[in-house]
């Protein structure tokens, strides 16, 4: 329960990161930047969490995408899926201290290893894999007539972002790929109905801020009824709890009709904080 709370509610800050906005007429610390250039070490691990390399940061967790930044004032600004703020502690040219979106000082120190940049090595972004091929058909009755749905669960090259925390509490993207799902329904050898469905049909369904985030997971057919065929679908948070549920009804004029179910973890977390 406890992480399940965590995960949403990284979820929803994320979403809302929009508290990043400098003021246009307040200039860059270009000095401040100048400073940070090179590869960072966190003083508790002692392992590269960073390099920067003129405006960009680059992690080196292979997954997590490069970002834009910018230093004004006592801020930095990271310009990533969402545009995030860390207040800045301290800063000598051997060191950074920051406060991380959990509200602890990291505390980082220049490295001083040539060796330290063989850990970004890696320039391309690792993009992770979130499901293989799966089909499914089930088989129902409805008035004497046997109908099977069939569900075909394809990954496909098109990228979702997901922000989340690292353990330090430090804003990272990670990229995942979304699936297409292909649906169809038969009576007997006689195709009734069939179509690719994409995350783009539940636009306007669930708030964008949290679409973006989700992938395509699943899809079931549940069943014919006097409306026509219906299905549900499953939109998930890669690697989280957090997920959504979708009615997909298909009547029998082959006119599509989605309704939200619900955010099963919203649900879950207003009554925790109950």
């Amino acid at each position: 329960m406890k992480k399940l709370v965590i995960e949403l509610c990284c979820v929803i800050a994320l979403a809302a990161c929009g508290n990043g906005k400098e003021q246009k007429t307040v200039e860059e610390d270009a000095m401040a930047k100048a400073l940070l250039q090179g590869v960072w070490i966190n003083d508790e691990t002692e392992l590269p969490l960073m390099r920067i390399e003129g405006d960009t940061i680059y992690y080196a967790d292979p997954q997590n995408i490069p970002v834009s930044f910018k230093i004004i004032r006592d801020t930095m600004y990271v310009y990533g899926n969402h545009t995030v703020t860390y207040k800045i502690d301290r800063q000598t040219e051997y060191s950074f201290w920051f406060h991380s979106l959990a509200d602890e000082i990291i505390k980082l120190h220049k490295s001083e290893n040539p060796e330290d940049i063989l850990a970004f090595d890696n320039k391309e972004v690792e993009v992770i894999p979130t499901t293989e091929v799966v089909k499914k058909d089930s088989v129902v009755m409805y008035k004497g007539t046997r109908y099977r749905g069939y569900v075909y669960v394809n990954p496909s090259t098109m990228k979702v972002v997901r922000s989340s925390y690292s353990e330090g509490g430090i804003s990272v993207d990670n990229v995942y790929y979304d699936n297409v799902i292909h649906i169809c329904v038969y009576e007997g050898r006689r195709m009734l109905y069939g179509k690719d469905i994409t995350k783009k049909a539940f636009a306007g369904i669930f708030p964008e801020d949290i679409l973006s985030q989700m992938i395509l997971a699943d899809m079931n057919f549940m069943g014919v009824d006097n409306k026509g065929y219906q299905y549900q679908a499953t939109l998930r948070v890669p690697e989280s709890s957090v997920y959504s549920l979708a009615d997909i009804t298909i009547g029998f004029d082959n006119r599509i009709d989605i309704k939200k179910c619900g955010i099963i973890p919203l649900f879950t977390y207003s009554c925790f904080l109950a």
